[in-house]
């Protein structure tokens, strides 16, 4: 059946004119035997990852399925195994965060343009709701400052335009729509979307909208009226102090209340260090501060206003406060509504998320547990979509308590079950208590509250001390948001923060390596100078045994130090003409131009041409390259030097390898791999009649494998008869036309200007026929045709497999040991020989190459001197033995005869008895 399949498949690629994927040139050496011993080695080759593969990998099992729905209500977890001893811990924190979240909900509730007894209601649906969904224990939802804020700007701007609506419809329809985004997010599991909101904007929002928050509660808090407190702060505060002639009893309120609660908190934190015995107790009494504060002076209103006309008071109070959840009703959400709400709906989910996400996360990290986003924002939507039938708004984890309700010994996610039974109590038992409590008290606990979240300016340093660039972004988003508003101060930061991060990834520039010997210094002696003390497995490779020829380790640093190691260290170019580059922010369709163009540039400047260009006439010349000027040369005329070596460096080495570290990439894309493909078929034509070997190191993901296979990387290329062949594109415009492409048009003019004519036709013929038989393979499918003659034609002969297994035997026996009770076996599939485990054996791999291309020419240069002439053909020796060249992780490969030069490469093991170890 697959093989009718695969008939299929290829018919119909014939019939659509695909190429497949060409057969592995290494795959046939793999067939039959091992290719080193069957006593001490095994062969491994690499299988290419399949669509179907990925595919299965999107369908979820049932298993999955199910871990899924469980994974919605995590309580099911700790349910059962709930205690006594965790009762009385949550009972205390339960307890401690109602008294604190009753005062705090209704100022917030202030803050969102709303009566008080909707901060109540959010309250009580937040901590009921959340502990079904929760995976923090620590955190508590409800109203916030920040917020409530954003609501009340909302509710503001909305009911301008719709004056007949309620500022209490407004609020929830919007925290019903947030609640639905959120919600969905969650459940898709896309928690990870957070993490694109870096803590520059974090912190920037919080202290913008803090000094926000605060310069608009200066007005209630000195009783100041007159003018709009929803302005931008700046004037805000301007109008304030033009006001201060307006300035009521409120101001006796607010200030006192201001100054008495730092007061309290200032004393206890002083009373916890001076007597650390009574720690616990100096905390909860900080904690009550505000519900003592609140009770205190709403006893001082009700004594000043008690004999007065209800309805009446010296000083600005709450009034009335409905009993009961008088509000519990169907929400009001319509289209026209909706589309009033849609602007500042982004706004409101990256307030609902940011916020609640950053503190979970940093609790969690706190107190030793991990927290899922994904699932926080299932609460959160869940909250935000039920909390408006009983009449809450928008709510969300609120830092100051839950702060409090960590450091009162929280142990599970059910004190939020105790906070909402105190939260109830009190709609039910405390409205006649609320009555009196002045305004000026309230503004005075908001102000207390986001004051904490101000960035204090030590942590600011910190900021400058890692990052400069970012606490500029910090401080326009502060700017923004006083000068302007919060949306507009979150928009900015999280923008600029974005622009940044896609200008490092555009602009991401690599490195060119150098290598330099090092040695590991413990105490006052070097790692493994004692025979007696082998630390070959353990601390990498080393080389030598004795102090004088300590044991030292290759490593790999840039040759501009641009990563602060040590100037004094000279470092250049492993070898004559090899480079190693390594990407920095990885290798994707934003930076592939720009960091090839820099690789291209330096190895320019680095290296000459193999073959120096000849023009006969200046009008031959391409016009970007018009050559020296007239009067040098003349002047390399009367010196004897030919003019196409004006200007060229020739004691620079001609190019020829590269070797790409990928320890910093894990996938690519298809621009990538194509601009990868364009620089390739640049850098041949450069370093032509010459082959450019391409090399790539520490590649962690099979996919990038199977990518840069489907380009051709990963083996050797073969070029029979020395003329440049263009590697296949994917997709570019030049190649557009196919044979009559302006693509194939240059390389036709490049081979007939080198080769003439004739053997420029004769070499397009022999590629055409290549390519026909080449189409062996589909990645996909990996079924084979019956065409036995891949590119190359390379195979394992007996005189290929006889010399290989003696020397990789040897080796593996000086480096292992006997291998009489185990084997060794192959890193890296045999079949991708010019992949490497690392650096070093890529560069090993290299300079092996390179040295039997010298050697090989060198000697035929020889035999050609002794032979009689012959018919000359367009064959370059250097791309003749590339042919049947060798390279790391694979042996040797040969056509039909053995090939001169061919030198045993570095070969990847390793001990499976010797967790660890490896020899290269």
């Amino acid at each position: 059946m697959s093989t009718a399949w695969g008939k299929a498949g290829r018919f119909t690629a014939k019939a659509l004119g695909i190429k497949l994927q060409d057969k592995d040139p290494y795959d046939e050496v793999t067939r039959g035997e091992s290719i080193i011993s069957n006593h001490t080695t095994s062969s491994f080759v690499e299988e290419p990852p399949h669509t179907a593969e990925f595919l299965r990998e999107l369908v979820p099992s049932g298993r999955q399925l199910g871990d899924y729905a469980l994974s919605l209500f995590p309580f099911t977890s700790w349910i059962g195994h709930y205690n006594l001893q965790w009762l009385v811990g949550d009972l205390i924190a339960g307890i401690t965060i109602g008294a604190i979240v009753i005062p705090q909900g209704m100022a917030y509730a202030q803050l969102a343009n709303l009566e008080p007894q909707f901060g109540l209601y959010s309250s009580f649906m937040g901590v009921l709701l959340y502990w079904f969904f929760a995976t923090s224990k620590d955190i508590t939802i409800g109203p916030v400052a920040v917020l409530s804020s954003l609501t009340g700007d909302v509710v503001a701007n909305v009911m301008a335009e719709l004056p007949d609506v309620p500022g209490h419809v407004i609020a929830s329809a919007l925290s019903i729509l947030a609640g639905a985004v959120v919600l969905f997010i969650g459940l898709i599991r896309c928690g990870w979307i957070v993490d694109i909101i870096s803590l520059t904007s974090l912190s920037a929002f919080m202290t913008g909208s803090a000094l926000n928050i605060a310069v608009g509660q200066l007005p209630t808090l000195m009783g100041i009226k007159g003018f709009s407190t929803r302005d931008p702060a700046y004037l805000v505060f301007i109008h304030t102090l033009q006001g201060l002639p307006r300035t009521k009893l409120d101001a006796a309120m607010g200030l006192t209340a201001l100054f008495m609660l730092y007061g309290i908190r200032s004393l206890c934190n002083y009373v916890a260090k001076r007597w650390p015995q009574h720690q616990r107790v100096a905390f909860f009494l900080s904690t009550l501060r505000t519900v003592f504060v609140i009770l205190l002076y709403t006893m001082i209103s009700w004594l000043v206003n008690k004999d007065l006309p209800r309805g009446t008071s010296k000083f600005k109070i709450l009034y009335s406060v409905p009993r009961g959840l008088k509000n519990a009703a169907v929400p009001v959400l319509n289209k026209t509504l909706a589309s009033k709400l849609a602007g500042s709906l982004p706004a409101t989910v990256i307030v609902l998320l940011i916020e609640h996400i950053a503190i979970a996360k940093s609790f969690g990290r706190i107190n030793n547990y991990t927290i899922d986003p994904s699932q926080e924002m299932v609460a959160i939507g869940v909250t935000n979509m039920l909390g408006p039938f009983l009449g809450a708004y928008a709510a969300t984890g609120s830092f100051s308590r839950t702060a409090v309700k960590s450091k009162a010994g929280v142990r599970t996610p059910f004190a939020g079950v105790i906070t909402a039974i105190v939260v109830l109590l009190a709609i039910y038992a405390l409205p006649a208590v609320f009555y009196y409590i002045p305004n000026a008290a309230l503004a005075a606990v908001i102000i207390h509250a986001v004051g904490d979240l101000i960035t204090p300016p030590n942590t600011v340093y910190q900021f400058w001390l890692v990052s400069p660039l970012e606490v500029i972004i910090f401080f326009v988003g502060v700017f923004v948001t006083i000068f302007s508003t919060i949306e507009n101060g979150i928009y900015c930061t999280v923008c600029l923060s974005f622009a940044v991060l896609l200008f490092r990834i555009l602009k991401a520039q690599g490195r060119f390596l150098g290598r330099v010997k090092v040695h590991s210094v413990l105490g006052d002696h070097v790692i493994g100078d004692d025979p007696r003390k082998p630390v070959d497995g353990g601390y990498g490779t080393f080389t030598g045994s004795s102090s004088l020829d300590a044991p030292y380790r290759n490593i790999f640093l840039p040759l501009t130090h641009a990563d602060g190691s040590n100037p004094e260290i000279e470092l250049d170019n492993p070898y004559p003409g090899i480079f190693i580059y390594r990407f920095s922010e990885g290798f994707n369709y934003p930076n592939a131009s720009h960091t090839l163009e820099y690789m291209v540039r330096y190895i320019h400047k680095n290296t000459r041409r193999t073959t120096l260009s000849h023009f006969d006439r200046p009008g031959d010349r391409p016009w970007n390259d018009p050559g020296p000027s007239k009067r040098k040369v003349k002047a390399a005329a009367r010196a004897g030097i030919d003019s196409n070596e004006v200007g060229v460096n020739l004691h620079l080495p001609t190019l020829k390898a590269i070797i790409l570290d990928f320890s910093s990439v894990n996938n690519i894309d298809i621009t990538s791999v194509q601009q990868l493909i364009d620089v390739r078929n640049q850098l041949d034509r450069y370093a032509s009649p010459d082959v450019v070997d391409w090399h790539v190191a520490c590649i962690s993901n099979r996919w990038t494998k199977r990518a840069l296979v489907s380009a051709g990387f990963g083996y050797p290329s073969t070029l029979p008869d020395g003329q440049i062949r263009r590697w296949k594109s994917i997709f570019s415009v030049a190649e557009i036309g196919g044979e009559q492409s302006a693509a194939a048009t240059a390389e036709q003019e490049v081979n007939e200007k080198e080769f003439g004519p004739t053997l420029s036709a004769r070499g397009r013929v022999a590629q055409q026929q290549q390519q026909q038989r080449g189409s062996s393979m589909d990645i996909e499918s990996g079924s084979n045709t019956d065409d036995t003659e891949a590119a190359g034609n390379l195979k394992a002969t007996a005189s290929g497999s006889e010399r290989v297994p003696a020397a990789a035997a040897a080796a593996a026996r000086s480096r292992f040991g006997s291998t009489s009770g185990g084997r060794t076996v192959a890193v890296h599939g045999i079949n991708r020989p010019l992949f490497h485990v690392d650096l070093t054996s890529a560069l090993q791999s290299a300079i092996a190459n390179v040295e039997a291309r010298a050697e090989f020419t060198a000697t035929k240069s020889s035999i050609k001197g002794m032979e009689p002439a012959a018919t000359p053909t367009p064959t370059s020796p250097s791309q003749e033995n590339f042919q049947g060249g060798s390279a790391s992780g694979a042996l040797g490969t040969t056509n039909s005869r053995p090939t001169l030069g061919t030198s045993l490469p570095p070969y990847e093991m390793v001990d499976p008895r010797k967790e660890g170890s490896s020899s290269v």
